[in-house]
């Protein structure tokens, strides 16, 4: 078979947020289909990037009193951290904000100018007075513009109860995110790529069942067919908004000054660029994975952002002549046990939180037995994780090597490989099946082919009892057979499990003097090789760990800033409605503290921290940044009887570790009053 050359991206993760057990669904899946490439002997490189840009970061680098460049790079460290634990393994993780993506960026807009597919004019859009900034869609809550629905508290590009899309600016009794102000319609110039004049080339790309998943051509149908009344039954592809007016954190535009393109954009450029950086890093030519035709690039994304990954980036590949993807391959969603993840049942688990008590080759084993070649939604059951752990890796295919290792640690296996009845040659004819499995990133059924290997093998091993064997010389070649026959089973097995389990292949790898390095090693039985001392390789799934990793991950990630913050997915926190119920248990956790200012420092390189020190009685002492610098000066704070939150966990900020948060209430900046107390109250006091 001829080697591939291909080219695997996963989306970009956004820079606002840590790596949760939702995006992991993506980047294990990646992972595992680029694992069973390089196995299969493929060239194959797997790129990924910091999706870096936009309003979300510009927020939050204000409020933080810090540089965009610091949040990127804080979150790129955390995210590489996150990914290695869970051995997703990229060949380059790039950022979006990287010479080489402004450099590509202004190489396909240039493509794209001349092709004649830009346009401007004038739109009316929300502006944030108070933030003073524009606000993007998802900054914006209001009600749906459709009378015949009315559902409040929607996003502010389409409605979650009767689908209908609109503009932010067409939401009745709109509300900014970030400041919980009305905000304003202003005008503003913005940049569109007309989709339009790449109508018949999408059409024709989107009906392929190559490039998508048949799911996804029904989806794209409806962009195209209209109905009667529309001319030649078609409808037009509208035009797509790749610009925001200053301030915006991203690429300014060369021929625009003053406008920055839009992070989707630059986002998917992101992919390039990372590619570049690998490319220059191996003395490899860009050209050859993204200007060759028998290069194959497979995307890998959620369902969510379908719509930009099969529409509007092939029109812009195509209009600047590099490759379009062979396969966009799309994922559903992640519930936990049958709900929405969340974070007041723990069922938002942070992949740091998962790493602290339980082992990755588990979720990288889950993952993979429930994933399709479908978009379905996929639900992580913890009853059935831990039981399926259990029963799948521990009792079934671990358990092969377990039980025969040890007896034959010193003589190694046989010289030639035993009769076992045509166990290890039916193996080795599953390999077609599972890895056509596997390609068609139908991970489930490869997993039930794979798991009907060891319900096969263990059978041999439990009627063969060589632990009935080890005491008795005259049986030794016996008992060395039995057991090269077991190893080789498993290590059968293992193979075609390696581009799931890493870890335990490497660990097979050592076990039996031999590396796993190419999927037809399963068709060749080992013989005559040494046996290492058998080690640990998995354990049973403890259920108090599970509960362990719930319960930590009930605590929220709170700051001490009491302007508004973003939440673990890098969704902004709503203004309104009210935030979701908690219980008066919930409530009484919080350990509220008089206390008094015993020092007020100005933050010099923040805009509105200051640095107090907080005396809580006694020796007790909190040190808290707060962002009161517009409404109080350090001088005024001195000596002020102040209600403290006492037991919030610390946050690691910039500038210092933050210990505790002090109550405050109004709007911002320089409307935010402190709760105060009497003189009669005593630091350390509880208040009630």
């Amino acid at each position: 078979m001829t080697e591939r050359r291909i080219l695997v991206t996963a989306a970009l993760p956004y820079a606002n947020g840590p790596i949760h057990l939702g995006h992991l669904v993506e980047y294990i899946q990646t992972d595992i289909w680029v694992r069973f490439q390089k196995l299969r002997g493929n060239k194959c490189i797997f790129i990924c990037a910091d999706d870096t840009h936009g309003t979300a970061i510009m927020i939050r680098a204000r409020q933080e009193g810090r540089s965009e460049e610091d949040v990127i790079a804080e979150s790129k460290v955390a995210h590489e951290r996150d990914f290695a634990g869970f051995d997703v393994d990229f060949d380059n993780f790039g950022s979006t904000n990287s010479p080489e993506n402004e450099r590509l960026c202004g190489e396909l807009w240039q493509s794209i100018r001349g092709a004649g597919l830009v346009k401007e004019k004038d739109i009316e859009q929300l502006f944030d007075v108070q933030e003073g900034t524009f606000l993007a869609d998802r900054f914006v809550r209001g009600t749906c513009p459709n009378r015949a629905c009315g559902a409040t508290n929607q996003p502010g590009d389409n409605c979650s109860k009767c689908g209908s899309t609109y503009t932010p600016a067409e939401l009745i009794d709109p509300i900014s995110t970030l400041s919980g102000t009305t905000p304003e319609i202003r005008k503003a110039k913005h940049l569109f790529i007309e989709l339009e004049q790449l109508h018949d080339f999408l059409d024709a790309w989107t009906k392929s069942d190559e490039h998508l998943q048949l799911e996804v051509l029904n989806y794209l149908k409806g962009h195209f067919l209209g109905d009667a009344s529309t001319p030649e039954g078609r409808k037009t592809l509208r035009d797509w908004d790749i610009s925001r007016p200053a301030p915006y954190f991203g690429f300014e535009i060369p021929d625009s000054p003053g406008n920055y393109w839009y992070v989707w954009f630059d986002a998917p450029i992101g992919y390039m660029a990372s590619t570049l950086q690998w490319c220059e890093r191996h003395g490899e030519s860009f050209d050859d994975w993204w200007r060759n035709e028998t290069t194959e690039i497979h995307h890998f994304i959620g369902k969510d952002i379908t719509y930009f990954h099969t529409l509007f980036w092939p029109g812009m590949l195509k209009s600047a002549g590099f490759n379009l993807p062979k396969k966009v391959h799309i994922h559903g969603f992640l519930t936990v046990n049958g709900e929405k993840m969340s974070k007041s049942t723990g069922t938002f688990v942070k992949a740091e939180t998962y790493l602290k008590h339980l082992d990755p080759s588990y979720l990288r084993y889950y993952y993979a037995s429930k994933l399709g070649s479908r978009l379905d939604d996929i639900d992580m059951n913890l009853e059935e994780f831990a039981a399926k752990i259990d029963s799948d890796l521990v009792g079934k295919v671990v358990n092969l090597a377990s039980r025969c290792a040890k007896f034959v640690a010193a003589s190694g296996l046989s010289t030639n490989y035993p009769d076992d009845g045509g166990l290890f040659e039916q193996a080795a004819a599953a390999g077609d099946e599972i890895a056509a499995a596997y390609e068609q990133c139908d991970y489930n059924r490869a997993m039930r082919l794979i798991i009907e290997l060891a319900d096969r093998a263990n059978p041999y091993i439990e009627a063969a009892a060589p632990w009935t064997l080890k005491n008795d010389p005259d049986k030794s070649q016996q008992l060395q057979d039995i057991c090269t026959i077991g190893l080789n089973l498993f290590r059968q097995i293992i193979i075609y499990l390696a581009p799931v389990l890493p870890r335990i292949a490497e660990q097979t790898g050592e076990l039996l003097a031999t590396p796993i390095k190419h999927w037809n090693e399963t068709k060749t039985p080992l013989t005559g090789t040494s046996v290492a001392k058998f080690k640990h390789m998995i354990k049973r799934v403890e259920r108090k760990d599970l509960e362990k990793m719930i319960e930590d991950s009930k605590e929220e990630d709170v700051t001490a800033l009491p302007t508004s913050q973003f939440n673990d997915s890098a969704e902004p926190l709503k203004a309104e409605p009210l935030a979701e119920q908690c219980t008066i248990d919930d409530f009484v956790k919080v350990d509220l503290r008089i206390a008094r200012v015993l020092t007020a420092d100005d933050v010099p390189e923040a805009n509105k921290l200051l640095k107090l020190t907080l005396g809580l009685g006694g020796d007790e002492t909190r040190t808290v940044f707060a962002g009161i610098k517009e409404a109080y000066k350090p001088e005024d704070l001195i000596g002020r009887l102040v209600v403290c939150c006492a037991n919030l966990a610390p946050r690691k900020m910039k500038f210092g570790v933050s210990e505790g948060m002090i109550l405050a209430s109004g709007p911002g900046k320089a409307d935010v009053f402190m709760l105060g107390v009497d003189e009669g109250g005593q630091p350390g006091q509880r208040v009630h």
